[in-house]
Formats: C-alpha cells, structure tokens, sequence
C-alpha cells in the first residue's frame, strides 16, 4: 500500500503552482487518516503503560511474597513497581485478607513465592493473573489455577541467555577443575603445582543436551563457539535448518546419547515425565570421563544415585545450579565431594535479566489488567501440557 512510505510533511505538500483551494480529491486526507490512524492507536496502548500520577490513589492491588529478605521481591525493583501497582505483601494479606482479597488483582512470584494454593485462589475474588518470574512452572497447578479463569504468564526470553551462559560457565569450570583448582592455589599448605593435576578438554568434546528448548538451543550456540560436536535429545525435533546453525545432531534415544557424550546438560523442565529422568541406570550408560552438568531443577537427576556415581567413579564429576532441596542440608554428602561444583540456583542472577524480567512480569499484568493480549501468556493443551 503506496501510505506505507508516505512521511507525514507528504501529506500536507501543497504541489508547485497549484493555490491550496485547487486541490480537491487531491488532498489526500483519506491518506492522511490512514496515517494517523495506527498512530493513535499506539499511543493509545502506550497510555496504558505510562507512569501514573503521583497524586493516583486507585493502582490495581498485586500480592508479593515481601519487599525484604531472602524471599522477598528485589529491592531495587520496589519503585518501579509502584508507580504502577498498589502493593500488598503476603503477610498484609494474612492478617487482614477481607480488607485486601477484593482488591488484588495479580499475584507476583518472584523466587517461586508467595505459593499459590487453592485455598490462596478462593480467598482472590478479583484475581486476573499470576506473573511469575522465569521459565520453570513446576511451583504452579496449570490445572488448578485454570479452572478458576486465571491467567498465567512466564518471563522465557528474559532467563535463557544468563542461564545458558551458566550452563557453559559450569561446563568449563567442571571440565577444567576451577573450583578445585582455586582450593589448591590458595591453601596455606600448597609449596608447588603438580604437572599430574589435570582436567577435561572441553575444545573438539561431544556434549549432549536433554532438552532443547529456548536455553539449550542457546547452550548449543555456544557450544558451537568451542567446535564441540552436539548432541540433543528432546519431546520434538528442532527444524533442520536449526539444527545446521549450530552443527546439532538429534537422538531419538536418550540411551544413545549418554552412551556417546564427553558432557550431558540438563536443560528440560521438570514435569511427571522428567523427575528423576536422570537416574543409576542412565548413569551407568554415561562415559566414565563424562561430567554431568543440571541448569535444569534438582529433582530430574536421582540424588542418592549420583552421590554413588560420583563416588564410585561410574561418572567424572558435576556441576549443579540446582538441587532438592535447596539448599541442600549441610551434612548432604554432595557438600563433601571434591568432583562436584555447586552454585546457589543463580542461572539467572544478573542485573539485567532480573530486571528485563520486572519489565516482562510488568507487561504481562497491564496488559491483562486491559483487555490486551498477554506477553509470554502460558496456555495449557488439551492434555493440560504447556502449549
């Protein structure tokens, strides 16, 4: 449509030699509309996400797990919040719920909290939607909290780059001993380095991921920077054209490809299907060279089976983000093993993806608050998987 490319001094150009009165059908004002028109209806939209008036007394109610603590939401986040949102802490909630039930009309999780129960839904008669922070859905009933006309929305895009940058970091920190090695290099009993200490080439190895999805598939990408050979087992098949980018090969059997990989990452959500996907048989398929490497959530790998594997040397070693519990109690006898790295659940612990997921979760509630179709809104199939 020729409007498309018409700048806005066009359609007030008077022609060379012509007096403005002699235009007639000339004047395009069916094309000045057509201009104007998706203009205002962007501006429209925007009003919707504009700051409100410090004087504005009526913001939408959001529960929130607390505004300190360990479990509270991120402090630096709190002014942003509300210049949009009346905020209402769990605890608020609990010792006065007749007061501020009517008037929440969005949960906020943030670090899987506050827990959104039947009993939680019931007492939110206003309720619209539960924003919650990252990829993961296995703090939340899809089922449940359906079947009460919420909605749901998630903040994937946010999280996979940080976390598949974790993925990798625990790769080669594992592969390359780091953790081990920063022991050695500053204990007060250390007089030399041995030539024997030595760890994994991670250059030319194969790595296997379980799950490739937005994260693994940019753990692949990465990957691909260290000319390793990938492998990937996932629910569906990527495009071919996919998997040529990064140099991906698919397993149609998880068996092949433990069998075959130097590094297995765990990248997959944790549902029914995937708790203790990794377990001792999967294991005992695994190199005994391998490294295993979980981004994924603690209850895919069987624990008491890995601690033995680590152990007897069935496997090399770990590297966890995740675990269950976490933390993890501290007698726990992967706090003791030397072949195991640890990190506290921080994949995607960076300013900016924290902050890119306020915005998300933001968005998400505004939008459902209006009317308008909700960003990283989470649909259920018909079998009550994520769509």
């Amino acid at each position: 449509m020729e409007t498309a490319h018409t700048s806005a001094p066009e359609l007030f150009r008077v022609p060379v030699g012509r007096a403005p009165g002699s235009m007639r059908t000339e004047t395009r004002v069916g094309h000045l509309a057509l201009w104007i028109s998706p203009i205002c209806v962007l501006l429209n939209t925007l009003c919707i996400f504009k700051e409100p008036a410090m004087g504005d007394q009526d913001l939408p109610g959001v529960l929130v797990s607390g505004l300190e603590g360990p479990h509270g939401i991120c402090e630096d986040h709190i002014g942003d919040l509300q210049k949009h949102f009346t905020l209402v802490t769990l605890q608020e909630f609990l010792e006065n719920n007749t007061r501020f039930g009517p008037k929440v009309q969005a949960v906020y999780i943030w670090g899987g909290k506050p827990a959104v129960t039947q009993e939680l839904l019931q007492s939110l008669p206003a309720l619209k939607i539960i924003a919650s922070a990252g990829a993961g859905l296995d703090h939340l009933d899809l089922k449940l909290i359906a079947s009460c006309g919420v909605k749901v929305a998630n903040t994937p895009q946010a999280v996979s780059s940080p976390t598949a940058d974790m993925g990798m970091a625990l790769l080669l920190a594992a592969a390359r001993r780091v953790v081990e090695g920063h022991r050695l290099a500053i204990a007060p009993d250390t007089e030399n380095f041995s030539t024997n200490w030595m760890g994994q080439e991670v250059t030319g190895a194969t790595l296997g991921i379980i799950g490739m999805g937005s994260i693994g598939y940019k753990i692949a990408q990465r990957a691909k920077a260290f000319d390793m050979k990938i492998l990937y087992h996932n629910r569906k098949r990527r495009k071919l054209e996919e998997e040529e980018a990064v140099g991906a090969t698919y397993c149609e059997s998880l068996d092949d490809l433990l069998q075959r990989s130097d590094f297995v990452l765990l990248a997959v959500s944790l549902t029914p299907q995937t708790q203790r996907l990794i377990g001792k048989r999967e294991l005992n398929m695994m190199k005994p060279t391998a490294i295993l490497v979980n981004i994924g959530r603690g209850l895919l790998v069987d624990q008491d089976a890995l601690v033995q594997a680590l152990q007897t040397g069935v496997i090399k070693g770990a590297a966890l983000d995740v675990t269950h519990p976490e933390p993890l109690p501290r007698d726990h006898p992967l706090l003791k093993l030397e072949n195991v790295t640890l990190t506290p659940h921080a994949g995607s612990a960076t300013h900016q993806a924290r902050r890119q997921m306020m915005e998300n979760l933001v968005a998400s509630i505004l939008a459902s608050l209006h009317g308008l179709p909700i960003p990283n809104e989470v649909r259920l199939n018909w079998d009550n998987s994520v769509a």
